[in-house]
């Protein structure tokens, strides 16, 4: 992904090297609920299963220095994000309306944010009550080294999955969707989520089709980087690697197929109004 020259979002707010006062290290007891936790983790509703509620804590200094790797990293995030403003900014005005972008804060450890304490297990997450995406940088490396998920553009899709729930919540998709989900049993909030998950990876297609049509910046490869990354954090995927079968009542993000599915999907059109997770048929995702 050909990123030279590009701005960097200046909406960006570096908490790396403070620590959040009172936060829990700890996120649960099995392996699949770390994995799961850890590579999925990513609205509001789920990230505080995982994380310690206590409130009142504060932002303590601690002495840390990036490495080389972790600033090149931040550079790229920003940029991504940069990317997505000018996007989406361009997409809403077709549709009539105006994006107002999201916040990003880069920490490490653990994080207060506005729907509560987070720690770095839980992976990059989008926050409705603040409107902002977190994130620890070294979830790539997790990326990386437990997944064999690598490359700039897998790592842009992470970042344009979490914008993407940002823009589901300006569309008022988000909030219908929680409240939705604290009214219907577990197995159907957990449809529910699956439907918020897929369309954030439509929208994530979506801006991939336009920062290459406004950029020229995808290479040869690119997609299939994203695509790969969508196939291993399917819910079906990461159960059988944790335990060696998979449950699909307690599949909150959608399996494999569905994920490479609604990304491509959005690739392929690049039309805002094409995510239709929440029409039809579940079985038919």
């Amino acid at each position: 992904m050909d990123l030279e020259g590009r701005r960097e979002s200046t909406n960006v707010e570096d908490r790396r090297g403070k620590r959040a006062a009172g936060v829990s290290l700890g996120i649960g007891g099995t392996i699949i609920v770390g994995l799961i936790a850890l590579l999925m983790g990513r609205n509001p509703s789920e990230v505080l299963k995982t994380v310690n509620n206590a409130t009142g804590g504060s932002q303590t200094e601690s002495n840390y220095t990036p490495t080389a790797e972790e600033e090149e990293l931040a550079s790229f995030t920003k940029k991504i994000l940069a990317s997505t403003e000018d996007v989406w900014s361009a997409e809403f005005k077709k549709i009539g309306q105006q994006y107002v972008p999201p916040k990003l804060v880069m920490f490490t450890g653990q994080v207060q944010s506005g729907c509560g304490n987070a720690t770095a297990e839980v992976g990059p997450f989008y926050c409705s009550a603040d409107q902002t995406v977190y994130i620890d940088l070294s979830f790539f490396s997790t990326m990386r080294q437990s997944l064999g998920a690598d490359g700039d553009f897998a790592y842009a899709y992470v970042i344009a999955h979490e914008v993407g729930h940002h823009v589901q919540n300006l569309r008022g998709t988000l909030s219908q969707a929680h409240q939705k989900m604290a009214q219907v049993s577990q197995k159907e909030s957990n449809q529910i989520s699956v439907r918020i998950e897929l369309q954030a990876d439509y929208y994530a297609g979506v801006w991939a089709h336009h920062e290459n049509a406004m950029f020229k910046s995808l290479d040869d490869g690119d997609l299939e980087e994203a695509i790969n990354t969508a196939s291993v954090i399917g819910d079906d995927y990461l159960q059988k690697k944790a335990r060696g079968y998979a449950t699909p009542e307690s599949f909150n993000h959608g399996t494999s197929k569905q994920r490479m599915k609604w990304l491509k999907k959005g690739f392929d059109t690049g039309d805002i109004n094409g995510g239709t997770t929440f029409q039809g048929s579940y079985s038919d995702l």
